[in-house]
């Protein structure tokens, strides 16, 4: 019976993280939960699976809990997401959303617990120190993502052998097709619609940008070990590639699936076992029949290039990206800006910066922080 702690239980990763486990109750035990606004979908889950610790975003929300579920104890805030990271649990899933997701992240690795990791914000802003962190304490790291689970998959028996490349496919996202032009009159409710997977709205409008897939090349990136120009991007529209992995010899191994996130995460949950998952059976007479792939069109989603300019630089330059398009995003969904103000606004403060080489963990808090103030500034100005 794996204990498991779940930050980010009523997000899109969370509820799904809950079915699996739901369905898998002789495997698993969910011993945490944390929750941020959603506290009807979390009343239900705390009704179901009963963790010893809930964690809420308010002390208030904590209190109005409790009375309800005198038998589990509640927290609040950071420090809550960082008690349920650091609790006694076999596997830690960070569902969390954005740079929210580094310090839990480093808590439970320094815990002890392994990590399956949603949260790619985690890698893109701090890499360094997490990566070195599990060597320390000889954790494992899960990836759930689906394309870096699908190498992860790939890369099974064939760790020692030399890669040539890690090909990450993407969707290509629901503007795939358009011109610059064309985007200046998107709108929030257009970027998030996702033609083919279900997520929350911070990372489908990273998939409408491509910035997502930015984001991906710098997690495999310190993920796999490998330099940022062995990752090529493949625009796959129909998302039943999640990834592959060319070798030396010019093999190449790739994962195939239906877009459905329950596969990454029981892959991750089970690891190194595999669940029974039937309903989710990939019929390649119907979906995989017509798989096409292209190249990414860099002169019209450029976040992708600001990406992986970010990682050849490295540093702190990673930590700006991912705080300028954590905040430039929220401001797209507030109507502040427009569409392709969020990587004008990325580009600028990647100028801007002056980078530190080996940051630790209070630099790049600290990084973060100022940087979100100036990004700040500038959607103002």
């Amino acid at each position: 019976m794996k204990k498991v702690a779940i930050l980010g239980s009523t997000g899109s990763i969370g509820t799904q993280s809950t079915d699996v486990i739901g369905k898998n109750r002789e495997r698993f035990e969910v011993t945490a939960m944390t929750c941020g606004n959603n506290l009807a979908v979390f009343r239900k889950q705390l009704a179901e699976h009963a963790p010893k610790l809930a964690v809420c975003r308010s002390q208030d929300d904590a209190r109005t809990l409790s009375a309800e579920f005198p038998d589990i104890r509640f927290s609040w805030g950071e420090h809550g997401l960082i008690e349920a990271a650091s609790s006694d649990c076999d596997i830690v899933i960070n569902a969390l959303t954005g740079m929210l997701g580094l310090l839990p992240t480093y808590a439970a690795i320094v815990s002890g617990n392994d990590v399956a990791l949603a949260n790619k914000e985690t890698l893109v802003a701090g890499g360094n120190v997490i990566m070195r962190e599990l060597e320390k304490r000889e954790r494992i790291l899960l990836p759930i993502d689906s394309e870096h689970s699908a190498v992860f998959q790939c890369l099974e028996g064939n760790g020692e052998k030399k890669i040539r490349r890690i090909l990450l496919t993407c969707s290509g996202g629901p503007f795939r097709g358009l011109k610059r032009e064309a985007l200046n009159h998107i709108t929030p409710e257009k970027a998030l619609k996702h033609p083919n997977w279900s997520m929350g709205k911070k990372i489908s409008i990273d998939s409408a940008t491509l910035m997502n897939k930015g984001l991906e090349m710098i997690e495999a990136k310190w993920m796999f070990d490998v330099g940022i120009d062995d990752i090529e991007v493949l625009v796959h529209p129909q998302s039943i590639m999640h990834s592959g992995v060319e070798f030396e010899d010019s093999s190449v191994i790739a994962q195939l699936g239906v877009p459905d996130m329950r596969v990454p995460i029981a892959v991750a949950l089970a690891y190194p076992e595999r669940l029974k998952l039937p309903e989710l059976q990939l019929d390649f007479f119907d979906r995989a029949s017509n798989m096409t792939f292209e190249k990414p069109d860099l002169d019209t989603f450029r976040c992708i290039l600001l990406a992986a300019a970010a990682a050849r630089l490295g540093g702190t330059y990673t930590t700006v990206l991912n705080a300028a398009n954590e905040v430039l995003v929220q401001a797209f969904l507030e109507r502040k800006i427009g569409f392709l103000q969020i990587e004008d606004g990325i580009e600028r403060m990647l100028e801007r910066h002056d980078s530190v080489a080996d940051p630790d963990l209070e630099t790049i808090v600290e990084v973060d922080k100022v940087t979100r103030v100036e990004t700040a500034r500038y959607i103002i100005c």
